[in-house]
């Protein structure tokens, strides 16, 4: 390598100093000097920070945008129907028999079923463990499976079909609507749009919501069937016989083929009207017998609703790895083009937005960001005088610039997770900055020369600082091998930090020097300084030790530094008192900490509310709507509401990442309410629970903001499971009982009520049955088209196909008592069903549900005010030990909700606490090569907690999984201080100080950078303190940094002394290798 610089006889020689030879980029001991040599290649440094700097700013302006971070969905929805079955039925021959071949499955977790009359749907969850390169390969797996066992299921079985988008989140929702449009031109609309839709870019797909299906329905009444003596599968397949599409030949000529084409097929209502029927050998127009209307569900399956009206919702979902911010201007602007082309009186309008709520977050990290930077760099400019602060200030908006191109380079987006974690990162990757900066005044104070001062920072603290942050780096490894959906959304917290401080430590060896070699004064400069600046610089200036002199001399050490020595002097001797009081205070946080409210996941501070309305099983889709419709217009007019809209008879799409979807059920509505402000929801929501529990007393109503994190539901959940079903619910019942005992909990229920869907059993007199020429076959398809309507053919217009169903008019379908009296078409010609049939009115299950194949009742809660779910959960958990106990064999009750999923979270992270000891270890261990000073170091990591118990409880702030995180990553940032205060001892120690000495004196010198970068950390977090995600875990880390690093400067000493068995009388003598005195005394 080149020589990088001269150096004169006094040592102060340097690139473009006169006097002195030049010298190789290394230093005095001969090693390589990373600072050193970026000092003698400066142009080739400069030129490589500023082209990393420009690159990191396009690199940002391409940084996708999301509110949550990327997360990968391990549930699968496969739904079958088998129309007339009971739900015990579809329960024990459609969803017991998938789920025996499911559980064959790799990566299976559980399986989550409900069986309904006439339709099975299970929800596949694979393990959190899974990798997420093999989920696309077990949905394959699922289909197969299943395909292998189709054919064993029962006769009229559809399906199964799978969902295996089930994650997607619909970034943009809009609705169509418009005065005097039928449902189907809404649709023809809709495709309009979505043709132009899918071509924006980012774009991935556009679904409709609240589209329902056109049918065509052909009413016959019963008197004409009996007149006509003629049953419903005669007519139907006369019907259908006209309108089969078949292969009627082909011509083939010496030149060509020609198709030929029979005509027939219906082409309109009139002709499907004017359809001739060969009835008994008489022909009869059908629509001399039946009435043709052209209608949709009935009843309707689902809808979606705005201002009291019905709308055809649009939902978009963005392409992977997309920016939604982008999209969202891309989508505003073409929709703003799709409006002016619409007809009048058609309204497209936006109902959610997930690129105004990212811009909106994203801008408030933004912000938080900003003041952060503003506030590190005060603490530098005030702590270090303008020119060694300026140092440091210039090398933040570099380390950002230089995380931003990495974090573009692994696919690492904005969202609340890594923009949190920058405002976190920012107080810890200037402390790097300013040791380097700190070291290099001290020795430039001393009249080194700037080359050399910039080597000697290198050598002296360049290793012992990347140690410090490999450390910290390693505190936060368990968040990203942490195997569970929790940690693989919180994954970017490490990604993020550990780009950051890494990069931090590449500036203060490299940058750093090299500003500081511009920018600080040498000692000749400190001459010419104004008594007023040179008295500010001597209120910064701190001794080294009482005994140490510079080369030359230099001004005597402010008094605070006397006291501080004399203070670190006492606490070495004594010693084990201070041990004492340490360990006495963290046994004193060890039991505060029960005290310390627990939380898993805070609320969302975004403004919608979700309203759930759910009425008793059995309940009707038309019920449904009427409660519906009667809290909407309860709600008109409330001025804390912006919009509304309202699903009936399923749940909202998944418009937000964390959201609980609820499948489709008649009895279920689901309003999303979206309020002008965060004050205005929380407003509405305290009225609406009022008025729901005063005004809707028949329909069990939650009200709940959007939550944060993975989805939890209910946050308070108890599952009860076994083999027979009276069992469980028996036990359920106590469970639920406990569950109410506890003041704390609010809306104690079950997932499914007792028996509670009405039925008519038919039972068939199988003699006179068969004396008449029918079965009870005949019997259920008769009572199928008379009563709800019987699919037989199709009627195809363009692309669609338009059901064509056989049924009773509605006055013969209204009432179950005048079933008896319906007469149906035999052999032996018309007889009433009275004779064929006894009615038994009774109750069964409307729906069953089951966990991994057994009968499973959840019974579930909210929270009654400022109750946190974890705190309520673990309580009714001890609560229910006797009942656990007591259980029969093959039944169990287990934790759901919050408390099950902040289990599985805390236990995946801690599971990989051993492998973050080891690697902190194993860098202690390389740093220091002793072990006692290894133990030294890892003993005082704990100490953090003290300070973290105390502000928690001192502000009142919840502990939860965010918390937890940044708390384990905490003891990286402790452990990185006792690092480099433990070197420093040894340094002196080899330099030929005394062993009381060196401790004293190097805790004095650390004393300024421990704390200048504990107080940079700490304050930089203040902007966290207002957010509901993040500002518990800022908390935590400023009282957990701050108490650790009091009690670093003075429980390290003392450990020191104890684990050295350090005398207080040893002092120093000169040696010759050294400009230190010491003395015995």
């Amino acid at each position: 390598m080149r020589a990088l610089f001269g150096q004169g006889p006094d040592g102060a020689g340097g690139p473009g100093e006169p006097g002195g030879p030049r010298r190789p980029a290394a230093d005095d001991t001969g090693r390589f000097n990373l600072s050193a040599w970026a000092i003698r290649n400066q142009a080739l440094v400069f030129f490589a920070v500023v082209l990393a700097t420009l690159f990191g700013v396009l690199a940002y302006s391409r940084l996708g945008q999301s509110e949550d971070p990327p997360f990968t969905f391990r549930a699968m929805v496969i739904r079958t129907f088998w129309p007339g079955a009971t739900a015990r039925q579809v329960e024990e021959q459609v969803t017991d028999r998938i789920g025996r071949k499911l559980q064959e499955t790799p990566h299976l977790d559980y399986l989550r079923s409900y069986s309904r009359p006439g339709e099975s749907l299970i929800v596949f969850t694979m393990k959190d463990s899974a990798p997420v390169s093999e989920v696309r390969d077990t949905w394959y797996e699922v289909r197969k499976k299943i395909g292998d066992i189709a054919d064993t299921l029962p006769p009229g079985v559809r399906g199964p079909y799978f969902d295996d988008e089930f994650g997607d989140v619909y970034t943009n929702i809009y609705t169509l609507a418009g005065d005097g449009f039928s449902p189907a031109q809404l649709h023809d609309y809709a495709d309009e749009l979505r043709g132009v839709l899918l071509r924006v870019p980012g774009v991935a797909k556009v679904d409709y919501f609240g589209d329902p299906d056109e049918h065509i329905t052909i009413e016959i009444p019963n008197a004409q069937l009996t007149r006509l003596s003629i049953t419903p599968q005669q007519l139907a397949r006369a019907i259908n016989a006209q309108n089969a599409v078949t292969p009627s030949g082909t011509l083939t000529t010496a030149f060509d083929r020609v198709f030929v084409r029979p005509s027939g097929q219906f082409t309109d209502l009139t002709a499907m009207s004017d359809t001739l029927i060969d009835i008994n050998h008489r022909l009869v127009r059908l629509g001399d017998i039946a009435t043709i209307k052209r209608g949709y569900d009935d009843p309707p399956v689902s809808q979606v609703r705005t201002n009291g009206r019905p709308v055809l919702a649009i939902g978009i979902t963005m392409q992977t790895g997309g920016d939604v911010i982008q999209l969202g201007k891309l989508l505003d602007a073409k929709t703003a083009e799709l409006r002016a082309r619409l007809p009048a009186g058609l309204e497209l309008v936006q109902v959610s937005s997930m690129p105004h709520a990212v811009s909106h977050s994203v801008n408030g990290f933004l912000r938080a960001a900003a003041e952060a930077i503003v506030i590190v760099l005060a603490v530098s400019l005030i702590s270090l005088g303008w020119r060694a602060g300026v140092v440091v200030a210039i090398s933040i908006p570099v380390v950002l610039a230089v995380t931003a191109l990495c974090m573009n380079g692994f696919d690492i987006g904005l969202h609340k997770i890594s923009l949190g974690t920058l405002v976190l990162a920012l107080g810890l990757l200037v402390d790097d900055a300013i040791i380097a900066v700190e070291m290099m005044a001290v020795k430039l104070e001393q009249g080194w020369g700037r080359a050399r001062a910039a080597a000697f920072a290198y050598s002296s603290t360049a290793f012992p600082m990347l140690t410090g942050t490999l450390v910290t780096v390693a505190g936060f490894l368990p968040i990203a091998l942490a195997k569970s959906a929790t940690g693989e959304y919180t994954r970017s917290i490490f990604q993020v930090s550990a780009i950051a401080l890494v990069a931090s430590w590449f500036a203060a060896v490299v940058l750093i020097p090299l500003l500081g070699y511009h920018l600080l004064p040498e000692r000749k400069d400190i001459a010419r300084e104004t008594p007023p600046r040179r008295a500010l610089r001597k209120l910064r200036r701190r001794d080294d030790a009482k005994t140490r002199r510079a080369p030359l001399a230099a001004p005597r050490a402010p008094r605070f530094h006397d006291r501080l020595r004399d203070c670190i002097a006492w606490c070495v001797k004594r010693r084990l008192v201070v041990i004492g009081v340490t360990a006495a205070l963290f046994v004193v946080a060890l039991a505060g900490f029960a005290l310390v409210p627990q939380q898993f996941f805070p609320s969302s501070e975004r403004p919608e509310l979700l309203v759930d309305l759910r009425l008793p099983e059995g309940a009707s889709f038309e019920a449904t709507l009427r409660e519906a419709a009667r809290l909407e217009k309860t709600l008109a007019g409330r001025p804390e509401i912006d919009h509304l809209v309202d699903f009936i008879g399923t749940g909202a799409p998944r418009f937000y990442l964390p959201l609980d979807v609820q499948m489709p059920q008649p009895n279920f509505a689901q309003l999303v309410i979206t309020a002008r402000s965060v004050d205005d929801r929380e407003k509405l929501e305290r009225w609406l629970a009022s008025t729901l529990q005063n005004s809707f007393p028949a329909v069990r109503a939650r009200v709940s903001p959007l939550q944060t994190g993975p989805s939890v539901g209910y946050p308070v959940q108890f599952r009860v499971s076994g083999n027979d079903l009276a069992t469980v619910r028996e036990i359920a019942e106590k469970v639920a009982s406990t569950m109410k005992a506890d003041a704390r909990t609010t809306g104690v229920h079950f997932d499914w009520d007792e028996p509670g869907e009405r039925s008519v059993r038919f039972e068939i007199d199988q003699q006179k049955a068969r004396e008449l020429g029918v079965t009870s076959e005949d019997v259920a398809s008769f009572l199928a088209m008379t009563l709800s309507g019987y699919t037989f053919t199709q009627y195809r217009v363009r692309d669609r196909l338009i059901s064509v169903d056989l049924r009773a008019p509605q006055r013969e379908r209204v009432d179950p008592a005048e079933i008896v009296n319906l007469a149906m078409p035999t052999p032996n010609g018309p007889v009433p069903l009275g004779t064929l049939a006894h009615l038994h009115n009774e109750l069964e299950y409307g729906v069953i549900w089951d966990r991994d194949r057994q009968p499973t009742i959840t019974v579930q809660a909210d929270v009654r005010g400022n109750a946190l779910e974890l705190d309520v959960t673990q309580a009714i958990d001890r609560t229910l030990a006797p009942l656990r106990a007591s259980l029969p064999i093959g039944y169990r009750i287990e934790t759901g909700g919050a408390g099950e999923i902040s289990g599985k979270a805390q236990a995946s992270v801690i599971a990989q606490l051993p492998l973050m000891l080891v690697v902190v270890l194993t860098l202690l261990m390389i740093q220091l090569r002793s072990f006692a000073r290894v133990l030294m170091v890892v003993l005082t990591a704990p100490l953090g907690l003290i300070g973290v118990v105390a502000a928690l409880l001192l502000f009142g702030k919840p502990f939860g999984f965010v918390a937890m995180l940044g708390v384990i990553a905490m003891s990286g940032i402790i452990m990185r201080n006792s690092v480099i205060l433990v070197d420093q001892i040894e340094r002196n120690i080899a330099a030929g100080q005394g062993r009381f000495d060196a401790i004293v004196s190097a805790t004095v010198r650390r004393f300024r950078p421990i704390m200048l970068t504990a107080a940079a950390a700490v304050l930089a977090l203040i902007p966290l303190l207002q957010s509901a995600f993040f500002g518990p875990m800022a908390t935590a880390l400023m009282g957990g940094i701050t108490g650790a690093t009091v009690l670093t400067l003075f429980f390290v000493p003392a450990l020191y002394a104890t684990a050295f068995k350090v005398r207080h009388f040893e002092r120093g003598v000169r040696t010759a290798s050294s400009t230190i005195e010491y003395t015995w005394s």
